[in-house]
């Protein structure tokens, strides 16, 4: 499983709205990489935020 998948396997899993730090943490990815995976994805609108600096699947 590459990076990308275990930050969307870590959105998927959350039953709640995750920041950065969040998902590096239940990814086991470090955050700068979480930080471009996650600008990838919402350049693809793969998630969205309901709230300030939190994140989650659309």
């Amino acid at each position: 499983m590459d990076n990308k998948e275990k930050v969307i396997t870590a959105f998927k899993e959350s039953e709640e709205p995750l920041n950065a730090t969040k998902v590096s943490q239940i990814s086991g990815v470090d955050k700068k990489e979480v930080d471009k995976i996650m600008k990838e994805l919402k350049k693809d609108e793969t998630i969205i935020s309901p709230k300030r600096c939190y994140w989650t699947l659309k």
